[in-house]
């Protein structure tokens, strides 16, 4: 082989290494990046009995819940006419809270009124064998690289804690028979 030959042979070796690399790369980027989005907590216990602590949790901490979509009871409807394709996951329980903060609103839309996109928040509470799930889109992902990721992360922050206290106390007025009243 001519040294020509040879370096244009590792050329193309390393050219497609270098692809295979930068493949690799790219799918473990995307994979880590949807998984930053979504804040998940999950909770050994079924959605009825932590819905009304969390609910709670979120108007104790200012966020008006607006609106509360039952997802699954929604969507039962069509398992006969989708099928196979129906509830694949096999949960059983769907539910949403929609929910706002005036305060906050006001905060980000002087910010980057364009983040007035995040408005209003909602979390998505799923349920199989009993135990809950709680999904919520990171307001600071959303908003990151714009005027309005300070305040994202604050409102996310406050959300977050008063999702894990609620539960939490859920979890302890479960083990000590009261309601989250302290009944």
């Amino acid at each position: 082989m001519t040294p020509i030959a040879e370096i244009q042979y590792t050329a193309n070796r390393y050219s497609k290494i270098m692809k295979i690399f930068l493949l690799l790369f790219f799918f473990l980027s995307v994979s880590a990046t949807a998984n930053d989005a979504v804040w998940i907590h999950k909770v050994d216990k079924p959605v009825e009995s932590l819905y009304k602590s969390i609910y709670e949790g979120l108007e104790e901490a200012s966020f008006y819940v607006v609106f509360e979509p039952n997802i699954g009871k929604s969507t039962a409807q069509f398992s006969q006419r989708w099928g196979d394709e129906y509830n694949r996951n096999g949960l059983t329980e769907i539910r949403s809270m929609v929910f706002c903060n005036g305060w906050y609103a006001n905060q980000v839309g002087n910010a980057d009124p364009e983040m007035l996109a995040l408005c209003p928040l909602h979390i998505t509470l799923t349920e199989k064998e009993g135990r809950s799930t709680i999904l919520f889109i990171r307001p600071s992902f959303i908003a990151r690289g714009t005027n309005a990721e300070t305040i994202a992360a604050e409102i996310e922050s406050t959300v977050i804690k008063a999702i894990e206290t609620a539960t939490v106390s859920s979890i302890n007025s479960a083990a000590t028979g009261s309601d989250s009243t302290g009944k």
